[in-house]
Parts: structure tokens; sequence; C-alpha cells
């Protein structure tokens, strides 16, 4: 297992170079968004309308911020649970966008479109926002802001830490830990 730090918006060579386990810290642009901003995000995607953002090489982070300190950018940032997005992150990686960063397991479909379309699924530590949110430098609301801590986000960030779950080839870091301590007969 590799360590990286890449710097934002992504190519396939950045993301095809990466294996599950990896670490990367992740510098530069990149944007929030939960299930109901994504509903909305693949509507415009299907209807060709103008998008929020440059979806090309676009890390998206599934995260509903909390309030900022007086002072700070934004307030704890931790991941929420990724499968709620599984019906929409391969229409995201079909239109272009390299990485997704959440928790927990993703579909056998999310799987495939990473593997297809050149995209990464990164796992941030949940229960660990208030860490997580001193890597974000800044945070402006682009759009929906009726969805409150929902809304799209452009973060900066530097050297934000994330694990590979899922590769480019295919590669699941949670089955991959799980055999190596399967009993064999």
């Amino acid at each position: 297992m590799a360590e990286y730090h890449l710097n934002t918006p992504l190519n396939e060579e950045d993301t095809r170079k990466l294996k599950a386990g990896d670490v990367v810290y992740l510098n530069g642009t990149i944007y929030t968004a939960r299930d109901a901003a994504h509903a909305r995000l693949v509507k415009l995607l299907e209807n060709g309308e103008e998008f929020p953002f440059p979806i090309k090489g676009s890390v998206i982070y599934f995260v509903g911020p909390t309030p900022p300190k007086p002072g700070d950018p934004i307030g704890s940032a931790g991941p929420t649970t990724s499968y709620r997005m599984d019906s929409y992150s391969p229409t995201m990686l079909k239109h272009g966008s390299r990485g997704m960063i959440g928790k927990g397991g993703r579909s056998q479909e999310v799987k495939d479109a990473c593997k297809e379309y050149g995209g990464i699924y990164f796992g941030a530590t949940g229960g660990a926002g208030a860490l997580l949110g001193k890597q974000i430098k800044s945070a402006k609301v682009i759009a929906y802001p009726e969805l409150g801590p929902e809304a799209v986000r452009e973060l900066t960030v530097e050297e934000f830490p994330v694990v590979v779950v899922n590769d480019t080839y295919g590669n699941d870091l949670y089955q991959l830990g799980r055999e190596q301590f399967e009993v064999k007969d």
C-alpha cells in the first residue's frame, strides 16, 4: 500500500495508479453533495443543463457539515454513509467526476462504474469530523442553499486524508480486509 499527495481536479492517470488500501492526501478544490443534492445534480446532467461546478475531474464529498465556530470556515465535516448515493454515482462518474468520499460499502453498480470510468471511492474516517474539518481551509455554498447543511459547497482542502476503498480495477478494501482474516479449511 502506497501513499500519495494529489491535487484536484483528478485525471485518469491519477486514479489509475491508485489501489485499494492506498492512503491519499487531497489538495485543492472538492465539492460536497448528499442524496438530495445528488438527485438534483443528476437531473441537470440528464437534461444537459448548466452544472454548478466543473464536473470533469471533480471529487465529491458526501458530507453535511455542522455550522462553523466564529473564525472557522466550516464545522465538523465527517463523512455520511455512501450507499444513499449509489443510484446517482454511476451517472456522476460517466459525466467525468473522478472521486467520491464517504464511509461504508458501495454497490456493485458503483464498483463497476469506477472500473469503467476511471473513478475512485475514497473512505474518510467516520467519527473524525472535527479533525477532518481542520483540513478544510475555505467553504462556500455554491448551489441549493435551501438544503442547509446538505447544500452543495465548494471546499478548499489541504492534505485531506482519505483511503482508497474501491479502485479502478474492481478491488474493494473492505472485502480484501475480510479475506485476510477468513479461516481457510
